[in-house]
């Protein structure tokens, strides 16, 4: 089908071209319809002929193949030999062709020239017109690429981030079925729901950030369950949630490092999570106590993975910053949604 659609514009602009001729011709000198079956029928046929043996045969065979000096010899070639071509339907067709003319463009070095400058200028556009053709041709696959290869990076990052979540949350339930607790119920209903939204709802590329944020509420209510009364969590939301959309999983790691690293039950020093909304612009705050007896030898995904996600799915739409301080870990995000 596309290739059908290149050969229809093809005819469109040859049709254009020569009709555009036609009336010109027409209209500033009498002329017969034998003489416009000649003069443009023919020599349309040879122009555009010598145009599409370059674009179709000579330039795949011989310029893409980098063989410059069989390339060269074969334009002069064809020049002269469609220069005399040209001037022997001339001398056929003498009475149209060339006795209208003034004596000086009769003489054959005369015409030769003229036809050799016109099989260039066709050859030039040939060339021209696929290099254009190719140069858009290689740049859209070089996107197609460069997307391929983004949405494989993203999938990547992105696997790496259900395993782990999992994995944190399978230890907190086993430590509640380990203690007995009555909470173990409720916390497998909480991660039930976490993992239907991370495995139906989170595929798209944007969902509705009311749904992200019931996700965080999920995960942080599934900590409130694991640690108890001892958990200290302020975590506010400001401002209107509406249509807004937002990659899905993007925050998470941030609270997860912020329980996974830090001090959830001090209530001096609780966990402090705030996301404030202004139309399409989202600031999310979260601050912890560090723990210092805590180090994950695994490291855990990291915010490498999520500043890696910011770059690919929001460039120039966010500000990430970072504050390590030897009690305190603070991460600021500025987004635009």
């Amino acid at each position: 089908m596309k290739r059908k659609w290149q050969i229809f514009w093809h005819l469109v602009f040859w049709v254009s071209i020569v009709s555009y001729f036609i009336y010109l011709t027409v209209e500033n000198s009498k002329i017969t319809p034998r003489e416009i079956a000649v003069i443009f029928g023919l020599y349309s046929v040879i122009n555009i002929g010598l145009f599409y043996f370059n674009y179709l045969y000579l330039i795949p065979r011989l310029l893409d193949r980098k063989k410059y000096r069989y390339f060269t010899i074969a334009l002069v070639t064809v020049i002269v030999v469609f220069a005399l071509g040209k001037y022997g339907i001339a001398l056929f067709f003498k009475d149209i062709l060339l006795e209208h003319k003034d004596s000086k463009n009769t003489r054959f070095a005369a015409y030769f020239t003229s036809s050799c400058l016109t099989n260039i200028f066709f050859l030039f556009l040939s060339t021209a017109l696929k290099f254009g053709t190719d140069w858009f041709l290689n740049a859209r696959i070089q996107r197609d690429l460069e997307t391929q290869r983004l949405s494989a990076e993203l999938a990547f990052l992105k696997s790496q981030i259900n395993p782990h979540f999992l994995f944190n949350s399978l230890n907190s339930i086993y430590s509640l079925a380990y203690q007995k607790s009555d909470a173990a119920p409720e916390a497998i209903l909480k991660l039930s729901e976490i993992m239907r939204y991370m495995l139906y709802e989170s595929n798209d590329g944007k969902v509705d950030l009311s749904k992200e944020l019931q996700y965080l509420q999920n995960y942080i209510d599934l900590q409130k369950i694991r640690f108890g009364s001892k958990a200290f969590i302020d975590y506010r939301i400001t401002g209107e949630v509406g249509n807004q959309k937002i990659v899905p999983l993007l925050l998470i790691a941030f609270i997860e490092n912020a329980f996974k690293h830090g001090v959830a039950n001090d209530p001096l020093v609780p966990i402090r999570l705030i996301i404030n909304l202004n139309g399409t612009n989202l600031y999310f705050y979260i601050e912890n106590k560090k723990h210092h007896n805590n180090r994950d030898i695994e490291g855990g995904v990291g915010l490498s993975n999520v500043q890696r996600r910011l770059d690919l799915l929001y460039p120039e739409k966010y500000k990430l910053e970072i504050h390590d301080k030897p009690d305190t870990y603070t991460a600021e995000l500025t987004l635009v949604l």
